[in-house]
């Protein structure tokens, strides 16, 4: 495919209003300067990949682009969480909880959220979409183009990416929106799974597309 092509293609997928921007547990309990994943959250820093988050959003919003912030909780008495995996054991012992209504679930800086922006929590499970309202959510809003940013490229990203596959939406992945641990794990995360199942691209690539005048 031609670049001309490739580039028409990526913007007939992200032509509004068929599009919606999802935002993956970028809270500050995660990715914020307090996050209970320390090495996360310094790692989707320094990358420039929460940065570009936020341009996203910011983006999203000047071109009428529905934004949907996913976030991770859990009730102070861990009722409805899961405990069948290491991973749900060991978030349990961490410094920092994702409580809910705690300022840990709150989306974190540089993002803004808008009045219209919607937020999806969820208090079990690794997935965004599984078991929650997203799925729903999407299809009453007319999405047919999921654009996947956040956190990790680990766990949640991929999560949200297959599952939305597997619910019929078109998935685009900037992948300098994404980040996991170790840092050099997202780019082959992204080169041997993503890459197979959704467009990658890029954030400016995006952008462009969303101030594009034949955008519409």
């Amino acid at each position: 495919m031609t670049d001309t092509a490739r580039r028409a293609r990526l913007q007939d997928l992200l032509d509004p209003p068929g599009t919606v921007l999802l935002t993956v547990e970028c809270q500050q309990g995660v990715v914020g300067r307090d996050s209970a994943l320390p090495e996360l959250a310094a790692v989707a820093r320094s990358s420039g990949a929460l940065g570009n988050v936020a341009r996203l959003v910011a983006a999203a919003h000047e071109a009428d682009v529905q934004v949907l912030h996913a976030v991770a909780e859990r009730r102070p008495d861990g009722r409805g969480a899961n405990s069948n995996a290491r991973l749900f054991q060991a978030v349990v012992r961490l410094p920092v909880q994702q409580h809910s209504g705690s300022t840990a679930v709150r989306i974190a800086e540089p993002i803004e959220v808008a009045d219209e922006d919607l937020i999806v929590r969820r208090l079990h499970g690794l997935s965004p979409l599984a078991g929650t309202d997203v799925d729903p959510l999407l299809r009453n809003l007319g999405c047919r183009t999921l654009v996947v940013t956040g956190v990790s490229a680990n766990v949640a990203v991929p999560n949200a990416v297959f599952d939305a596959v597997n619910l019929g939406y078109t998935v685009v992945v900037p992948g300098d929106a994404i980040a996991g641990v170790p840092a050099d794990y997202t780019p082959a995360m992204i080169r041997h799974t993503l890459a197979l199942v959704s467009t990658v691209t890029t954030t400016e690539e995006v952008l462009r597309c969303w101030k594009s005048p034949t955008r519409g």
